[in-house]
């Protein structure tokens, strides 16, 4: 009995002095803001365009570096996520032409694959491909959703971090940096609705791979004001959403069409975040199944 009590005793310390997510990514952030990322002497930058293949060995040094470090391990397009990439660098180069590198590390489960998929997308931009994992090695990279991606400045020094294309208020903060604004969120002024979720997680049961599976989640606004969806962000290609761009007025409803198409047999379970002007913003939905 005597035994038993001391193990509660125990796991109850070790509960309580247990650190929270959010703490837990204020004091990483704190740790590594700062630090001067190194990178190997010779790097074989290369752009897969078409069937052919551009190489370059010398990085481009502009004011600012966006470094994305990926292992591919798993879902590719779910971990790569390359169409919002492509789509920020693209306005990256029109708003700050020569002041910011987007530098896109991959280390690749499967060259060929990885490659195939590059291609596939059409990503045209110079990415290296560290088959040895040499830059994680040097830097020691945190095994964290958050810290794959980092802002640098001319001198390789970490000034923010985090994924701008998964998350739009990091996204913002890189512009602001980026434009030499001063760093002003203005999100946490923003006035707040309400909404109610009816269900928040949908089970797709199984099905066919190779067939496209469909739910749908409905948000309603039952505060004061408008509701709307600044972004919804997928963790995975494989899943796109519809929904209308149009504000939801107080005791209106907006559905979000959700389409999954697996790229192979899988057991899933896929997140799709909404940002929005609402009291605990964002919002994760989950679907699951199992795609034979």
């Amino acid at each position: 009995m005597t035994r038993l009590v001391r193990l509660i005793f125990i796991a109850i310390l070790l509960l309580s002095c247990k650190e929270s997510k959010q703490n837990r990514i204020a004091r990483l952030v704190n740790e590594w803001n700062g630090k001067i990322i190194q990178f190997p002497d010779s790097m074989c930058l290369t752009s897969y365009r078409n069937d052919t293949a551009i190489v370059k060995y010398i990085r481009e040094q502009t004011p600012y570096t966006i470094l994305n470090y990926v292992d591919t391990i798993g879902c590719v397009s779910c971990r790569l996520q390359l169409p919002r990439w492509k789509t920020m660098m693209e306005e990256l180069d029109s708003l700050y032409p020569n002041k910011v590198t987007c530098l896109m590390v991959f280390n690749p489960q499967g060259k060929r694959k990885l490659i195939k998929h590059l291609r596939n997308n059409q990503f045209n931009y110079f990415v290296y491909i560290d088959e040895m994992d040499t830059l994680n090695r040097m830097n020691k990279f945190l095994n964290e959703e958050d810290f794959g991606t980092f802002l640098l400045d001319k001198n390789d020094k970490i000034v923010a971090i985090g994924n701008p294309v998964l998350k739009p208020r990091v996204r913002d903060l890189y512009f602001h940096i980026i434009s030499g604004k001063m760093v002003v969120s203005s999100v946490d002024k923003e006035a707040l609705t309400v909404v109610s979720l009816l269900k928040d997680k949908v089970d797709l049961g199984d099905f066919s791979w190779n067939k496209e599976r469909e739910a749908e989640f409905v948000i309603s606004n039952v505060g004061k004001l408008p509701l709307v969806i600044n972004d919804v962000i997928t963790s995975c290609g494989c899943t796109k959403v519809d929904y209308t761009k149009k504000p939801i007025l107080s005791g209106e409803n907006i559905i979000l069409k959700i389409k999954y198409k697996a790229e192979q047999p899988e057991h899933f379970n896929k997140t799709i975040t909404v940002y929005c002007n609402a009291e605990g913003s964002p919002f994760h939905l989950k679907i699951s199944g199992n795609a034979k």
